[in-house]
């Protein structure tokens, strides 16, 4: 009998053992980012944070340098299950919910603070859950930078100076006609190939944030960089409902916190990389010029009139440009 009460405990306590290890949730998310990108060192300590919090109940795998897909490829992963989480571009949320369609036009942010007061806003929150009959939704958000052009022989001080230039531009309509109506000629293609064009010719510039002279050498191959900051296209971090689903309403809660000292955190990892970028860029021989940013805005008013009416996201962009 005493052996057999032994035998009984053993297992109830394997039992436990065995319950304590399903107790704890895994979740993956993914990052199509190198290591050394400021996101990844924000998201790690999200990660971090959130096991810390629940005790080790819910861990967080961050994979980066897109070993799991690409960000659109992941987002199909994210609504099928194999993937929890991902940081993905508000472009390429476009295909779940047109309201993201108003993050990729044009000056409709006018400075980094009213870029982070409209994104810690009402507007959001909107955002957010737009994409839940999708299968996930927004937990946080990250500045992805302000975009400009970058040239490799001829600076671009004002419109004018866009003409006949071939401009790489994201494959996205809205920067194909907001490069069209500076007066450039938009030339879409993967950014992979942007260097190996600036070199050969094959395109006169491009445009994105300065750490791209850096991380992406390609202050290597354009020597001027025009800061007229056209476009700033937030990221953001999203969470499938079926893992969110997997947690307690107060893990929920340590998610949510997380992610928002995440992006606070992130800030000030971000602007000191922009900084280094630009000392850098200056080392490599690129030439900074800060144009009159009016005269740029002034041509692509026209389509921010344009689309304040549109039935899918005219009200989100309206408050966004009603945000001082």
């Amino acid at each position: 009998m005493k052996l057999k009460t032994l035998a009984l405990s053993a297992t109830a306590a394997l039992a436990l053992i065995a319950g304590s290890a399903d107790a704890t949730t895994r979740l993956r998310l993914a990052n199509s980012l190198s290591e050394d990108h400021p996101t990844s060192t924000a998201l790690q300590q999200f990660a971090d944070e959130v096991e810390e919090k629940t005790d080790g109940e819910v861990t967080i795998r961050v994979f980066l340098n897109g070993v799991l897909g690409s960000e659109r490829e992941v987002l199909e992963q994210l609504q099928n299950g194999a993937v929890d989480m991902t940081r993905v571009s508000a472009g390429n949320l476009e295909n779940f919910d047109p309201v993201f369609k108003a993050f990729t036009l044009p000056y409709i942010f006018t400075s980094e603070d009213q870029f982070y007061r409209v994104m810690t806003g009402p507007v959001a929150d909107q955002v957010y859950a737009a994409t839940k009959d999708s299968g996930f939704t927004g937990l946080t958000f990250f500045d992805s930078g302000a975009r400009s052009f970058y040239t490799s022989d001829k600076p671009i001080e004002t419109p004018a100076d866009l003409e006949g230039q071939k401009i790489r531009v994201m494959n996205s309509n809205s920067s194909i006609r907001m490069v069209e109506m500076m007066g450039g000629t938009p030339t879409p293609m993967p950014y992979a190939e942007i260097y190996t064009s600036l070199q050969q010719g094959v395109i006169d510039g491009a445009e994105n944030n300065v750490t791209a002279l850096t991380i992406g050498r390609h202050g290597e191959v354009a020597k001027y960089y025009s800061q007229d900051e056209h476009l700033r296209v937030p990221d953001f971090l999203v969470i499938s409902n079926a893992a969110m689903d997997k947690l307690t309403a107060e893990q929920q809660a340590i998610v949510k916190q997380a992610a928002v000292n995440a992006t606070e955190a992130f800030r000030g990892i971000w602007d000191k990389a922009v900084s280094d970028a630009r000392t850098q860029a200056e080392e490599m021989g690129v030439t900074f010029i800060e144009p009159d940013q009016a005269p740029f805005r002034d041509k692509v008013m026209p389509l921010l009139d344009e689309y304040r009416d549109d039935p899918d996201f005219g009200d989100v962009l309206s408050q966004i440009l009603a945000t001082e």
